[in-house]
């Protein structure tokens, strides 16, 4: 994807995929492969992450697709002329009154836009919305942005696991909670 393509192009297009079958859904799969795909380029590129992140990710995506429910669970695509851009979802854990958010994520050249911002408003929304008490995420340390914006919208750092080594770094897991 080359950068001199998507900073002449239109404002980013986020569009919700409703968890339904693929069959029923035209571009849900899609949508997943291309998630994947960037959350390994990005991660390799910034962060020296390994292909066993990009698995990771594929693994819990494949999941999140089998599991979904709909009006419980979302999976939010930002494109900006076909490519996509950012990406965020929540997946329901309705039994605890929680609500996982997974696979945020936004270009290098699309940060600074307020898409991370949107995306997170949307996905906290939605929240709402499905009757959710509270949300929480696990990241890892080194991700200044993302923890501001996360603390911006009300989340609190609430565990911090000790480094480990994970898909070829040195990493401490962090977890966010917040209570809607």
């Amino acid at each position: 994807m080359s950068t001199a393509n998507l900073n002449a192009l239109p404002e980013p297009h986020i569009q919700p995929l409703d968890t339904r079958p693929a069959s029923t859904h035209a571009g849900g799969m899609a949508a997943f492969g291309r998630v994947i795909a960037l959350h390994g380029v990005l991660y390799a590129q910034e962060y020296g992450l390994t292909i066993g992140f990009e698995a990771y990710v594929a693994e819990t995506m494949a999941e999140f697709g089998k599991l979904a429910r709909l009006g419980l669970d979302r999976l939010w695509v930002a494109e900006r002329g076909g490519e996509v851009v950012g990406s965020i979802a929540i997946l329901g854990r309705k039994a605890q009154g929680a609500a996982q958010l997974r696979w945020f994520l936004v270009h290098l050249d699309t940060r600074g836009t307020g898409l991370g911002r949107l995306l997170v408003a949307e996905a906290l929304a939605f929240c709402r919305a499905a009757g959710y008490r509270s949300v929480y995420l696990w990241t890892v340390n080194g991700l200044d942005a993302a923890a501001r914006l996360y603390r911006s919208t009300g989340f609190q750092k609430t565990e911090t696991k000790p480094p480990a080594h994970l898909w070829g770094a040195e990493l401490s897991e962090e977890r966010y909670d917040l209570t809607l």
